[in-house]
């Protein structure tokens, strides 16, 4: 297995650069993993793909203003920070822009002095910890200096910040959105649960984990970031029920299906619990939680279209990949969907 082996060309024009006017008007491409059949639809029609033998596992995490732009205070140099995990305000991840001017010590300011932050640990590739000051609450504070981190591919100003968090977000933590969750709206929930699809929540915060790229040609050598997910007594308990009575599981995104089968491997069931994952999904790993996957379309050679080929088959993903291209469905954060499935009606 190589990173190239997940590689493959995308006009830069089918990279979507700002959210459909509704989100549930995008396309939605449902792929059977059992017969390799597949058929274009929009998402909107989900509605009929799901019925009450389904169950719907969603992430309800919300993105913070994780981006912040400030000053070195002894040479005045421009320092961007991402915040990856900041429920310490005195050890904040982050990962710095140029890191190379951060060090032990370090003080960064933000706005008027309203925040500092000074680097209480160093990492590796650009990760450093900070200790924050300031004054009142920490969200508070990011609200008005902070901005929403859109990806690096995506180059028009997003009108509507809310745009990029899903319509059931909930808990704030994340530094990037659960993508997948994008194309709900409040009425096409309402539509599922009214069929007797049941909907259940974890909390997964996505950092960098989930978007660092593999800079490494053997994917086995490429090093898992921690992210902080939950899971509450009541979806544990759901979820095993209906492990019992034979539903089949569909997660809403990668970072919800991480959740799952992160679960698995340490439990053997679902149970509560609040931690961290580092689960690194690639081919050849055994699926004990999902059965069904709603997923965006991914960026080439990196962890998560390893993860969908895990779920599918790597050639048959690229033979949709070149489907999708073909028929010029909307790539990455703001773009279309897809539904894998791996089980029959």
């Amino acid at each position: 297995m190589k990173t190239s082996d997940y590689d493959f060309d995308l006009p830069e024009s089918l990279i979507a650069q700002h959210p459909l006017q509704k989100r549930s008007d995008s396309r939605l491409l449902v792929a059977d993993c059992i017969t390799h059949q597949y058929q274009d639809r929009h998402f909107y029609d989900i509605v009929e793909e799901l019925d009450d033998q389904d169950v719907l596992v969603i992430n309800n995490t919300r993105v913070i203003p994780a981006r912040l732009f400030g000053v070195k205070e002894e040479t005045n140099a421009h320092v961007e920070l991402l915040i990856l995990k900041s429920e310490d305000p005195h050890a904040v991840e982050c990962l710095v822009g140029n890191a190379k001017v951060v060090k032990l010590g370090t003080r960064i300011t933000f706005g008027e002095g309203e925040l500092v932050a000074e680097c209480c640990a160093v990492g590796e590739n650009g990760l450093r910890t900070f200790e924050m000051m300031y004054d009142g609450l920490f969200l508070e504070v990011l609200e008005r200096l902070g901005e929403t981190p859109l990806p690096p591919y995506i180059r028009e100003k997003l009108d509507d910040p809310e745009r990029y968090q899903t319509v059931y977000a909930k808990h704030d933590g994340s530094a990037a959105a659960p993508t997948a969750g994008l194309h709900f709206t409040p009425a096409l929930l309402e539509q599922l649960k009214a069929k007797g699809v049941a909907i259940i929540e974890v909390t997964l915060h996505v950092g960098l984990g989930t978007f660092r790229p593999v800079s490494v040609e053997n994917p086995k050598e490429h090093v898992m970031h921690e992210e902080e997910y939950w899971m509450s007594e009541e979806s544990a308990h759901a979820l095993n029920r209906a492990k019992q009575t034979g539903k089949h599981i569909i997660a809403v995104g990668t970072t919800s299906i991480r959740v799952l089968e992160s679960q698995l491997q340490m439990f053997d069931a679902f149970q509560a619990y609040h931690g961290v994952t580092s689960i690194f999904i690639y081919p050849g790993f055994e699926f004990k939680a999902v059965d069904g996957l709603i997923t965006n379309f991914h960026l080439p050679k990196s962890t998560l279209m390893m993860l969908i080929s895990a779920f599918a088959q790597r050639e048959w993903i690229l033979e949709l990949y070149t489907h999708a291209i073909e028929e010029e469905y909307r790539f990455f954060s703001f773009g279309d969907s897809m539904f894998l499935k791996r089980y029959n009606d």
